[in-house]
């Protein structure tokens, strides 16, 4: 393996281009697919983005979900075809075109010439692709651009055809003239799904007009509440809600008679008191003036009336444009629409309006002068815009080729039932009520950039063709056809089949919305039926979409309701639905406010596994909004990658420092092997790991993405600050080399694992980790994501994990103990008592763990107490929320019955587990058992102290005595010691001699002190720490501190490693100093591990043979010379 830089040193994102370089030498993607290649199909579609913009972090969020679904799926062993779509069509084309060419209306396109116009469209769909493609694989999403699909090719566009062509053989398609939503700045009429893709809060006018009723006797009007204004010179009838009882009533200042909804009184407007003041109808009058919401001092109550003998009353229009319909226009109509909670109850109908009327009815007093303005003023309300050109919407009558959507509605909820969303409330809710109230679905649209209609038409409109098929076009028309776009097809006309006398059929004008491209994605990015039929059958419903919450007014509706046409089937088996991401202020993100940092600045800085992490991990998988914060991409890296990359580096060191000590290389020892380790962290990360592998299954197969990342930033957690952190002696080697193997192995399990595990979360930091990790093991995929998901049995040692738990919750309340009378963990402690009445519990402290324990409490011993009264006494609560339902009203009475328990009454309940009061059995999870410390006479809080939980107790001795204070200064010295090595940069494998020096006047009392601690400080330091006169003459030092400790004052020394020649070696070289000194300046020269090596060799003899001018010598380890001063200096103690 190679070696690895420190955390703070790593750049992810540098990491990350490599890990592209290699991805792309290896063609890593195309490889995943051969290698699954004959596996199970797991079809996703991918919805296609218009390339006529830059891609945001929408766009990255939806990436991400799909990359993670579907590198997963393949992990597992299925083909996922992974194929990018773009969306060539329609408004968002045209709009561009339109602003770049200055064109207003249809006439200038056909001025330029289709041909013109819709080429020059082409041109600019691919504007962005290789931003796109950049973005995109930046981000680490596995995806065919090479082998896209565009709607704009005839394959797409002929599988488009064939779509309709089958929904007009199930006479599925009608043409209507009904009021659609129409752009005016698009120029074209809108589906009621995209009409509802941009409503916004606006001011806009309110008016009351009045329709005066022919023949009424009392001169009568009804008035009409519209905030469309200039609809009211198509008006052709009115609306009222026969259901709703009505008011007739009459204006005192002008003897005007005006009827409305009896309920909606209060909204007509207040006349001009004596005072000159105006008063509110319902606010701020008394109940005298004001009775049912009627300004009494403005308006005489005449009668109330039936809104349904209001039906078929004639009145008089406002204009006269429409006087050749009045035999039929201008009279009352009923519908349940019309609803009391606004307005007057009364509707103005307008079926058909234009531009011209908005215009027309700008011009100021146009209603005054007639006199038939009864309020005018302003409203703030919710109103559609057009999505892509950000104009308010108008409503009007337009002729459209029509879906019968409400004919299949039915069908559309039952298929519906068969899918499975994330989350589900989207289905159930804005799905569901979006399909109640689904209407036909407006397919055409008076455009020139789309997919024709395939609709051929005779001249009278009794003849037509629907063409399924380029071929049967061809056949039709004997004109061979090589793009199915307007400027190519809407001159080719076909004979009518009733003869030459009824002239030649030709293409209806317009093209099809961009919505039923893409809604037929699912076939038409196959060519289906024309090609790849049986794998569409097999594999039909497809297995994965996800797009963003808007889309269930859009595709994901389209999607359903196409499928659901042709096949009586949804499209897709399981969905993701994602929420908006938003700027950090909580406002749309905005180019032109730069209220967010760019994607690819912040992947720069961070990198991209960041933020795919931090967008997966957040509220917007669930459908919610996500308020994008830079500093939350951050805490990823922080809180995240650095401790995982902290216990692989951790790793890579000692793993690397066998070979530095001249010991076999690591090679990891097999898994089965591992099982039979005595070391009980061994087995509790290996559950944990198992634990962690099952999670990500169960929840990827549940498509719950967002549950991942907390499991893993705890499993990690656990990794480096309970496995790692316990486990550094062994690690280390300080317990021995085999036990040492034993670790390495078991941590380099987990890291593997964990990292095939989470591959296709974090592709790049996985693909680093595995690359090093993989030189180890002669198995190894070429890449992380070639490896198979890490199998599971799901079984997890339940036992050993609660042991660990129940270890970490002592040392827990154990360094609160400390932390409240500020007792560092380098001060060592006498005693500590658990105190628990579960044996097992107490085995668990006490036993295997007892060493862990010790260690990080730094206390002398472990006493285990299962007699809670020594040390606690009892009191019990009721655990209310679980009780409160169950007990109703009886939970008064039972509560102050287990607050009475006695310590007896409640060791019996522990013992037994259940207790009866007023005929309610309690059992251990209705009763909380609190233990509070009791301490012991004579003795101070300062001297001994306790913290619980309110289910163990664990109890510190804090007096300190000789041995503790040796103890102490020895963690101390440590301490000093180890902050050195870092400020010299050393790694933990370099070879290096610890010295120190007493300054003091008595330099005796620190050596004293740290020989009793020995060793506790060659445990701790891996070699022992030397008096500074030992040192040998030519010692080489890397390092040198002065310290102060408990007022003992002395430096400490960190040298390099270097041999140490013995007193023997004298007599050994037959009394020649000579000899000796060169064998010194021999031994001095050479590597000190390749020396270490030659050693091994040698079972702890080499021959030196090549100092010229003296015989060959075999020098023996240990004897002779020494490899370290440490060395020497243990064996000179001996």
């Amino acid at each position: 393996m190679d070696d690895v830089c420190e955390g703070k040193d790593i750049s992810f994102p540098a990491q990350e281009l490599r890990v592209l370089q290699l991805w792309k030498a290896i063609d890593a993607f195309h490889e995943q697919l051969r290698r699954t290649e004959g596996g199970e199909e797991f079809v996703f579609y991918d919805g296609p983005p218009f390339a006529t913009g830059l891609p945001h972090y929408g766009h990255i969020l939806a990436g991400t979900i799909k990359d993670v679904v579907t590198r997963h799926q393949s992990m597992r062993g299925r083909h996922v075809s992974r194929r990018f779509g773009w969306d060539c069509h329609g408004l968002p084309v045209e709009f561009e075109i339109d602003k770049a060419l200055g064109i207003t209306n249809r006439q200038q396109v056909f001025d330029i010439g289709i041909a013109k116009y819709n080429e020059t469209c082409r041109s600019i769909v691919t504007k962005y692709v290789s931003e796109w493609e950049a973005v995109v694989t930046r981000t680490g999403r596995w995806i065919d651009f090479k082998n896209d699909y565009k709607t704009m090719d005839i394959n797409f566009m002929e599988s488009v055809w064939w779509v309709f062509a089958q929904l007009w053989q199930k006479d599925l398609v009608y043409k209507g003239f009904k009021v659609m939503p129409y752009s005016t700045g698009c120029k074209t009429a809108l589906s009621n799904f995209e009409a509802a893709l941009d409503y916004r809060t606006v001011p806009d006018p309110a008016v009351m007009v009045s329709f005066p009723i022919v023949g009424d006797t009392d001169n009568a009007a009804l008035v009409a509440w519209t905030t469309t204004p200039w609809t009211l010179p198509s008006n052709l009838a009115l609306c009222v809600n026969a259901n709703l009882t009505y008011a007739k009533v009459k204006d005192k200042s002008n003897a005007a008679v005006y009827i409305v909804a009896e309920s909606r009184l209060g909204q007509l407007p207040v006349k001009v008191k004596a005072s000159g003041k105006k008063q509110a109808p319902s606010k701020g009058s008394n109940a005298e003036a004001v009775q049912d919401g009627l300004d009494k001092e403005s308006y005489e109550l005449l009668a109330k009336i039936p809104g349904s003998s209001l039906v078929g009353l004639k009145y008089t229009p406002l204009f006269d444009f429409f006087m050749e319909l009045q035999e039929t226009a201008f009279r009352v109509i009923a519908d349940n629409y019309v609803t009391d909670d606004s307005g007057t109850g009364v509707v103005h109908c307008a079926p058909a309006f234009g531009e011209d009327d908005h215009r027309v009815c700008l011009a100021a007093g146009i209603f005054e002068d007639k006199g038939r303005l009864v309020s005018k003023g302003s409203i703030e309300h919710s109103y559609p815009f057009c999505w892509r050109s950000g104009t308010p919407l108008i409503y009007r009558a337009v002729p459209s080729w029509f879906v019968k959507v409400e004919k299949i509605k039915d069908q559309l909820l039952e298929c519906t039932k068969e899918t499975y969303w994330v989350p589900e409330y989207v289905k159930e809710k804005r799905f569901h009520n979006w399909l109640e109230g689904a209407r036909d679905w407006a397919v055409s649209r008076t455009r020139f950039w789309g997919t024709p209609l395939p609709l051929w038409m005779s001249q009278d409109g009794e003849e037509i063709v629907v063409m399924d098929s380029i071929e049967k076009l061809e056949k039709l028309s004997g004109v061979k056809v090589t793009d199915l776009h307007r400027h190519y097809v809407d001159d080719i006309k076909i004979p009518s089949k009733r003869g030459p006398e009824f002239g030649v059929l030709k293409r209806v004008d317009d093209v099809f919305d961009c919505w039923f491209e893409s809604g037929s994605m699912p076939y038409a990015y196959i060519h289906y039926p024309f090609e790849n039929k049986e794998l569409f059958e097999k594999n039909f419903p497809g297995n994965f979409v996800a797009e963003g919450l808007d889309q269930t007014r859009g595709w994901f509706y389209t999607l359903m309701v196409l499928s659901t046409a042709l096949f009586g089937k949804p499209a897709f088996k399981n969905l993701i639905c994602n929420g908006l991401v938003l700027a950090e202020d909580g406002k749309k993100m905005s180019k032109s406010k730069k209220n967010y940092p760019s994607p690819t600045d912040l992947i720069d800085e961070y990198g991209a596994d960041a933020l795919r992490l931090y967008l997966i991990n957040s509220p917007v998988v669930r459908a919610e909004s996500l308020r994008f914060k830079r500093s939350g991409v951050y805490s990823v890296v922080k809180d995240v990658f650095l401790p995982w990359y902290n216990a692989y580096r951790f790793f890579v060191q000692n793993a690397k420092r066998l070979e530095v000590e001249g010991l076999a290389v690591f090679s990891p020892i097999d898994q089965a092997s591992l099982l039979k380790s005595s070391n009980v962290l061994d087995h509790w990360i290996n559950s944990a790991t198992e634990s962690l592998v099952s999670f990500v299954q169960q929840e990827m197969d549940a498509y719950r993405l967002y549950t991942v990342v907390p499991y893993l930033v705890k499993y990690i957690d656990n990794l480096t600050n309970i496995y790692v952190r316990l486990n550094r002696k062994r690690l280390k080697g300080r317990t021995g080399e085999e036990d040492c193997r034993i670790s390495l192995s078991t941590l380099y399990y987990a890291l593997v694992t964990t990292c095939v595990a989470m591959a296709p979360f974090t592709p790049f930091f996985t693909e680093v980790l595995y690359q090093n990790l993989r030189k180890v093991s002669n198995k190894s995929e070429e890449s992380i994501h070639f490896c198979k998901f890490p199998s599971t049995t799901g079984e997890r040692d339940e036992r050993v994990e609660q042991s660990v738990n129940r270890m970490m919750t002592i040392i827990d309340l154990a360094r609160n103990i400390r932390e409240r009378h500020n007792k560092a963990l380098k001060t060592p402690l006498k005693e500590m008592v658990v105190v628990h009445p579960d044996n097992e519990f107490l085995e668990d402290i006490t036993g295997k763990l007892k060493e862990y324990v010790m260690e990080e409490i730094n206390v002398k011993t472990v006493t285990p107490c299962n007699d809670p009264l020594v040390y606690a006494s009892l009191r019990a609560e009721p655990n209310f929320s679980v009780l409160g339902k169950r007990l109703g009203k009886d939970m008064g009475k039972v509560s102050n019955e287990v607050k009475k328990m006695t310590q007896e009454h409640i060791l019996a309940f522990e013992e037994s587990g259940e207790v009866t009061f007023f005929g309610h059995c309690l059992k251990q999870d209705d009763i909380k058992v609190v233990r509070q410390f009791k301490r012991p006479e004579n003795v101070s809080e300062k001297e001994i102290d306790a913290a619980g939980d309110g289910d163990v107790l664990v109890i510190l001795d804090l007096r300190a005595d000789q041995s503790l204070f040796e103890a102490g200064v020895a963690r101390e010295v440590v301490n000093r010691i180890q902050k050195l090595r870092k400020t010299a940069q050393l790694e933990p494998s370099d070879p290096v001699d610890v010295y120190y020096k007493s300054v003091d006047h008595d330099k005796n009392t620190l050596g004293e002190i740290l020989n009793s601690q020995d060793r506790y400080i060659r445990d701790a330091l891996g070699s022992p720490l030397i008096p500074k006169e030992m040192a040998p003459m030519d010692v080489v030092l890397l390092a040198e501190e002065s310290h102060d400790v408990h007022d003992m004052s002395f430096v400490i020394c960190i040298a390099r490693s270097c041999p140490v020649l013995s007193p023997d070696l004298l007599a050994h070289a037959s009394g020649n100093n000579d000899h000796v000194e060169a064998l010194r300046v021999y031994l001095l020269s050479r590597s000190l591990s390749r020396l270490k090596n030659q050693f091994q060799a040698g079972n702890g003899m080499i021959m030196v043979d090549c100092i010229e001018g003296y015989p060959p010598i075999n020098l023996q380890l240990g004897k002779h010379i020494f490899l370290s001063a440490g060395d020497f200096y243990l064996a000179s103690r001996s």
